[in-house]
């Protein structure tokens, strides 16, 4: 493990609690996520199992556009989180350049494994907690964990103002309703793709830097001025 890494903890889940209906009562008076000073804090987690190695590679190539995108907007930080293998699942360090994620990025390989969802939303709760964070990215494929749990968990992040955008590798079925529910429950977003069409990544995740650094009225600019998915995207978070 690197020295900019750290493992992220096994958590036992709490007790269930509450009713999906309760949660949507609280959405409906939770704050826009927006920083409140300096750069804005985005947490981009990926699925690195094996099935995700080709698009990984492509990632790694494109996210210098996050940073770019808020240059104007007072920068952002970001913090990598993956999962990969038997059990592991790592953060980084809080980064401030495209340089920086890039190098991180490119130390990790993907290994087989099953998906740890739960353990990134548990650390997205911690993380925000201890200093705000504007947004969760989450890249992956597959899901198969206890979908109620990611649902409440979801919803708890809402209630500290952190939309989760849920980009959607393929074509699963039961991760597609799953990432669904949660981006709703979030007050995020849920988009798909493919590796044929993974180029849409580049202006998608740009946007959402653009979300996290200058709040939604910033989006619904540069969504005015890119046009087409970008501005779906504005749309999607404003209902």
């Amino acid at each position: 493990m690197g020295e900019d890494e750290k493992r992220l903890p096994v958590e036992t889940p709490a007790a269930e609690s509450g009713k999906i209906d309760a949660f949507l009562e609280k959405l409906k008076r939770a704050p826009a996520a927006r920083p409140q000073e300096g750069r804005g804090r985005l947490i981009f987690a990926l699925d690195a199992t094996a099935s995700r190695e080709p698009t990984w590679d492509h990632a790694c190539r494109i996210q210098g556009e996050m940073f770019a995108a808020t240059a104007s907007l007072g920068g952002l930080e970001i913090q990598l989180v993956f999962y990969r293998g038997f059990g592991e699942c790592k953060a980084s360090r809080w980064m401030t350049t495209a340089g920086e994620l890039n190098r991180a990025m490119r130390a990790v390989f993907c290994v087989g494994g099953e998906t740890q969802i739960e353990r990134v939303l548990l650390h997205a709760l911690n993380e925000t907690r201890k200093k705000s964070v504007q947004g969760l990215v989450f890249v992956g494929d597959a899901m198969e964990e206890n979908v109620d749990r990611l649902c409440r968990l979801s919803g708890e992040l809402a209630l500290l103002g952190v939309p989760i955008f849920l980009f959607h590798e393929g074509r699963d079925p039961v991760a597609a309703r799953a990432f669904k529910e949660m981006a709703r429950l979030s007050q995020g977003a849920y988009l798909s793709f493919d590796l044929a069409s993974a180029g849409r990544l580049k202006e998608l995740l740009a946007a959402i830097a653009v979300y996290a650094a200058g709040g939604y009225r910033a989006l619904a600019a540069y969504g005015e001025a890119k046009g087409g998915e970008v501005l779906l995207l504005a749309r999607q978070l404003r209902g």
